[in-house]
């Protein structure tokens, strides 16, 4: 243990609860829009780095890296696909959404969005949504917990469970107080943090593999092409972005269209040097460290590379990134599965429309608090399964219930509300039953989730009746909307 690393540490996250004091002073007399929304007042720096931190868990730093360290460069069409559906997502994707969800009522969450889009009196999608998410959200947000935990225990020597324990107070701290804002400022933060030790890191490592001595890489390690299903299992990880909730509610906050494609820049960028340099940590992890199977078993590549190369400091610094991939995503999460229950469940159903805006902000934060108690709950047990593991079930999940979805609702104007409601069940059933029967199969579940959930949409939206004029025209609307 090195007490220079445990200062840093705890510096870091009283630096990240204070963001979330802030945040709850300066927007203590908001309303259910400023919490959940920040007001629809980010700009694009904000923006773009909290939409990628949000994004890049723990398992950018942790899970990826092992993955391709232990299984070999195949593992790469993971970030390929990555690379390539956040690109699609930013040019395409962002611009319509931020104005459909704008002209849809003002909606401030995606089951909102995907109701008023329809101009639907129906809760039924909402309700779904709702699940989904409390579900998916939930097993996401125990990879990040489980994260934090590896990291105190390897670093420190502390308890995984008390880590956990730790690190979960201190998001749900910041969250519970700042909500949409210092959720976006945190990440802002953490963002650059990441990339910082993501570019250091394999850079140093590299300079010094003439000086150690690891074990030969076997020469299969090197071939990216030997398995078809890694590469379209990898390619398919790109479908998710359509479909992420906690991504994409970051292009509903932007302030601007101006600023969005400000943001897309910036974002873009990001994240294509996030999964470049998270490959090369892999990578270079393999030859600098050798096999280790504690190592692979316990997602360390990066921790241990970080902590041989440099002292106690600057280890510390970097690892604290492991600290913000982690908490950057848990937070959005938590924040966006309580936005859909109490805005999309809680609000219409419960109170029928009756909640002030400072019971809703209540109601959101205590959902907070119950997500992360489970998710403390799953992320504690030992068959629950790497953070690797863990990310891609949850990602898998959103990509194939709400990606066909809300590309067809920003695209097809002859789409329906019963078509989306078929996607969503039909993607998610898919996802699933994938997971639990044909995972042998070697294909990730979100390829054939999403072309399932995509199907179903247009199949039943083609033998259902067409939209309304109303609702033809919202579309028309959206299509020219100008600020």
């Amino acid at each position: 243990m090195k007490l220079s690393e445990v200062v840093v540490f705890i510096l870091y996250l009283i630096f990240m609860l204070s963001i979330g004091v802030y945040f709850f002073f300066k927007n203590k007399d908001g309303g259910e829009k400023t919490y959940f929304l920040g007001g629809r007042k980010m700009g694009a720096w904000v923006a773009a780095l909290s939409a990628g931190a949000s994004d890049m868990s723990a398992w950018v730093l942790m899970g990826l890296p092992t993955s391709i360290y232990a299984l070999g460069v195949g593992q790469v069409w993971i970030p390929v696909g990555l690379a390539i559906g956040y690109t699609v997502s930013w040019i395409l994707q962002a611009p319509r959404l931020r104005r459909f969800s704008i002209v849809a009522n003002d909606s401030i969450t995606v089951p909102q969005y995907l109701t008023n889009r329809f101009l639907s009196k129906s809760k039924a999608l909402q309700i779904i949504c709702a699940v989904v998410f409390l579900v998916a959200y939930t097993i996401y947000a125990a990879s990040s917990v489980k994260a934090c935990g590896t990291l105190f225990n390897t670093v420190i020597g502390m308890d995984s469970r008390l880590a956990m324990y730790i690190a979960a107070v201190i998001i749900v701290g910041y969250t519970f107080l700042g909500g949409f804002s210092a959720v976006c400022w945190t990440d802002f933060f953490q963002g650059m943090l990441i990339l910082a030790a993501l570019l250091i890191a394999p850079i140093f490592a590299a300079g010094m593999l003439n000086t150690v001595n690891a074990d030969p890489v076997p020469a299969g390690y090197w071939n990216a092409f030997s398995d078809w299903r890694q590469i379209v299992s990898g390619l398919a990880w790109g479908f998710g972005y359509f479909g992420m909730p906690h991504i994409i509610i970051r292009f509903m906050s932007i302030r601007s269209q101006k600023e969005l494609k400000k943001s897309a820049k910036i974002g873009i960028t990001w994240t294509i040097l996030i999964v470049i340099f998270a490959a090369l940590v892999g990578i270079i992890g393999r030859m600098f460290l050798g096999y280790d199977e504690s190592v692979n078993a316990n997602s360390l590549v990066f921790i241990n590379m970080v902590r041989i190369i440099f002292p106690g400091i600057i280890s510390g610094i970097l690892l604290s990134a492991v600290l913000a991939a982690s908490m950057s995503t848990a937070d959005s999460q938590l924040l966006s599965a309580a936005s859909a229950f109490s805005s999309d469940v809680y609000k219409p159903i419960v109170r029928k429309n009756k909640a002030s805006d400072k019971e809703m902000m209540w109601v959101g934060r205590i959902t907070v608090l119950v997500i992360m108690i489970v998710a403390i709950i799953i992320a504690s047990n030992p068959n629950a399964g790497s953070i690797m593991d863990l990310v891609s079930n949850a990602w898998g999940v959103f990509g194939s219930a709400f990606g066909p979805v809300i590309l067809l609702s920003l695209f097809w104007k002859r789409f329906n509300f019963k078509g989306a409601v078929a996607g969503i069940i039909v993607g998610t059933a898919v996802d699933i039953l994938w997971y639990i029967f044909l995972a042998s199969t070697g294909i990730y579940e979100l390829a054939p989730g999403f072309i399932a959930g995509f199907l179903a949409a247009v199949i039943v939206t083609l033998c259902t009746k067409k939209p309304s004029k109303e609702v033809e025209e919202l579309f028309d609307k959206a299509l020219h909307y100008e600020e």
